[in-house]
């Protein structure tokens, strides 16, 4: 086997990262046009049928003022408490004014709408009227704010837009309707919120306050009083007037006392003394009235303390000291008469001072009755007072209780209602200020669908394409090939496979069919010419001049890449150069040549390489042009490597180089299996196909340095678009070809 000579350089083994420039991008544009061609005639296509399917809209709309009263007596009472204006009007009217404006557009609400337009449109959503968030899709529903008639007013728009015009109207209606009453839900709502704590506070205190009246009544009862402090000062008054009286007495008692003795002494000097002292002191009858009155009497003061002159028991004493009055009057008459028949010798005189002594007597006996019973009245109501500092502290702590109660209970009231009429005014408050009426006419906007579909789609192809070859890092360049691998780029072969190599192999399967042989160069049997491949053969026989070779592997690093159409156009520029060409599909996993060319496959390499060296390979080989000769794959081996390492592949190589002048080897990609590396160590050349736009950078270098050490020729650049590169490059070749 021939070895190469060629100096290349070294392989390009790092990953280049993509930057994108504006030659770059150009490229991909280029190379990408049929897909973005492909992109915006979807989307154009798609608007102007969207456009023309659309409906004609209508539109109908009504306008809400939104007045925030609570919210005017918030900023002033924050003004009144020196904050300044321009930081709290914006919290109480854009974020307040927003969130009616979130509450207009609630599910809630919608629903409502939607449940009372179920008698004329039953299929009816939410979606229909507001859209469905988070999905993007818009209703027709829409609440803008139109004007601010103060930093406490604020109107909405509210539009509602549909391709019937009746439709759009109800909707409204609907609408308002239900804005309305939940205008007026929120106002009892907000009422009924704000009086709640009074009103489960307010049975509480009205049982505490009766609870502390009947704790004060059983009070009174028990102690038997209404006021303890009123009570006392009219005890303390007594005190004083008893204590006064007492004084007096003990002044009358001591001046009685006083004139007693001097009466005494003016009777001791009379001789009858000793005889009326006998006399009174006989009388003791008398003694003891003078002790029962004194006894009454002092039953009497203090029974009149616990009770009313009217009571039976005072009325009872004062009766029974009366009698007792009568009858010492009665004794003392007895007294007199027996004083007066005792002493009739008495003079005048004595007489008028034993009855001054006996009435100065009776007095003092009186005053001194009198002044005990004052002094157990003075004990009974200092006994008294003592009781009442308790009684006043328990009193006072009762009654300030039920007035604490009281106050507490009417100021609740008043809370209650004023409370009332502030709620009942505040909060927010919607009124509609123009009624919906019929939708009118707003157009269908198709126009704007078309422009917008003819701009949109360009640039959403170009973004597609982009980011495609963003992502795909495939090499869209010849140019990228050679400097990848610093490999000689023999030629690039255009996208015209299909139609192109379609016209040429029929013309080469029509000749099998016909079995005629007419000379190459006839005009009749004269291949189509391609241009690309033919300049791709040139580049091979200016390296053969400098390293001869038959032999040619065409392998690729992916499969899919075209080495097999290839192959099969080079082989018939080397014809149409009458050269005598053999074409072997050595892909014995996957062969393909034989679906190209529609022959049969019964038969081909993988036998040949089981019969013994001396069968007659001609036996295998299908002609299919006189100057071209086929060699299928067969049948699949079991094992494929083995078949191809025996050493009757390079036999058979060497035996067809010497039959023909170009041997053209079809091979599997380098990195799906061993077999290609195999083929390629007894071939006298090697060369890649590469699928522009398909194969990416590194699959390349993998491949590149798998046949580095091998006889690597070239690299030939397939299904490149017809960019102006390649058009100029044909352009000179057709001039050069019609020089020669």
């Amino acid at each position: 086997m021939a070895t190469t000579g060629l100096n290349r350089k070294q392989l390009v083994t790092t990953s280049q990262q993509r930057v994108f420039n504006l030659r770059q991008i150009s490229t991909i544009l280029f190379y990408r046009r049929f897909f973005i061609l492909g992109v915006s005639s979807v989307v154009m296509t798609a608007t102007s049928l969207l456009a023309v399917i659309t409906k004609p809209m209508y539109q109908s709309s009504m306008q809400i003022m939104v007045s925030g009263n609570m919210d005017q007596e918030l900023l002033s009472s924050h003004l009144q408490k020196n904050v300044k204006s321009e930081l709290v009007r914006p919290h109480f009217t854009s974020v307040e004014y927003t969130n009616q404006m979130r509450i207009m557009m609630s599910s809630k609400l919608i629903q409502k709408t939607v449940n009372l337009l179920g008698f004329h449109y039953p299929n009816l959503t939410i979606e229909d009227i507001r859209g469905k968030i988070g999905t993007g899709k818009m209703g027709f529903l829409q609440i803008v704010p139109s004007e601010k008639i103060s930093d406490f007013n604020q109107v909405f728009v509210v539009s509602f837009k549909d391709p019937n015009p009746v439709k759009t109207k109800r909707v409204l209606q609907a609408l308002r309707k239900v804005y309305e009453d939940y205008n007026l839900e929120q106002r009892n709502q907000r009422v009924n919120q704000g009086l709640l704590f009074v009103q489960n506070r307010l049975p509480k205190l009205q049982q505490e306050a009766v609870a502390g009246e009947q704790k004060l009544e059983l009070f009174r009862r028990k102690h038997s009083l209404i006021d303890p402090f009123l009570q006392s000062k009219i005890l303390l008054q007594s005190l004083a007037d008893i204590q006064k009286q007492r004084q007096t007495i003990r002044t009358q008692i001591a001046d009685i006392q006083s004139r007693y003795n001097s009466l005494e002494e003016s009777l001791a000097s009379s001789n009858q003394d000793a005889k009326l002292a006998a006399s009174l002191s006989r009388s003791s009858s008398y003694q003891a009235l003078v002790d029962e009155i004194r006894k009454t009497e002092i039953s009497l003061a203090e029974e009149r303390l616990r009770y009313t002159e009217d009571s039976p028991v005072v009325v009872r004493l004062r009766q029974k000291c009366q009698v007792q009055m009568a009858l010492l009057q009665q004794e003392l008459k007895v007294q007199d008469i027996n004083a007066n028949t005792t002493n009739e010798k008495l003079s005048d005189f004595e007489t008028k001072l034993t009855n001054e002594l006996i009435q100065l007597g009776k007095i003092s006996d009186g005053l001194v009755l009198n002044e005990n019973n004052l002094a157990k009245s003075e004990q009974l109501i200092r006994s008294q007072l003592n009781t009442y500092p308790g009684l006043i502290a328990e009193y006072n702590r009762l009654l300030s209780d039920v007035k604490l109660q009281r106050k507490t209970l009417g100021q609740l009231l008043q809370l209650q209602q004023s409370l009332g009429m502030k709620i009942a005014q505040g909060g927010f408050d919607w009124q509609i200020l123009e009624e919906p009426d019929l939708g009118i006419y707003i157009g269908n906007k198709k126009w704007l669908l078309i422009i917008g579909g003819f701009l949109i789609g360009p640039i959403l192809g170009v973004s597609f394409t982009l980011i495609w070859d963003m992502f795909n890092k495939a090499i869209l360049s010849p140019l990228d090939l050679q400097k990848l691998t610093n490999l000689r780029l023999l030629g690039s072969v255009p996208q015209l496979g299909k139609p192109s190599f379609k016209t040429r192999l029929n013309k080469i399967v029509r000749y099998k069919q016909q079995n005629s042989n007419p000379p190459i160069s006839g005009p009749k049997t004269k291949l189509s010419s391609h241009e690309t491949l033919d300049m791709i053969y040139q580049n091979l026989q200016i390296f053969k001049n400098s390293l001869p070779f038959k032999s040619l592997m065409l392998t690729s690093a992916l499969p899919g890449e075209g080495k097999t159409t290839l192959a099969l156009g080079l082989g018939a520029s080397a014809a149409q150069m009458h050269q005598r060409v053999l074409v072997i599909d050595a892909n014995l996993r996957a062969p393909s040549l034989h679906k190209i060319l529609a022959i049969s496959n019964d038969w081909g390499l993988s036998l040949l390489l089981l019969d013994d060296i001396k069968t007659q390979f001609q036996n295998y080989i299908q002609p299919i042009h006189p100057s071209i000769d086929v060699l299928t794959a067969g049948p699949t081996p079991d094992d494929v490597v083995n078949l191809l390492t025996s050493g009757r592949m390079k036999e058979l190589i060497e035996s067809f180089e010497k039959i023909y002048d170009l041997v053209l080897i079809d091979a599997s990609s380098v990195l799906d299996n061993v077999d290609a590396r195999i083929i390629a160590s007894v071939c006298n050349g090697i060369v890649i196909v590469g699928r522009i736009g398909q194969l990416t950078p590194q699959k390349l270098i993998q491949a590149t340095e798998v046949l580095s050490q091998l006889n690597l020729i070239g690299i030939v650049a397939n299904e490149v678009n017809n960019s102006p590169k390649v058009t100029k490059t044909s352009k000179r070749y057709e001039k050069v070809k019609s020089a020669d």
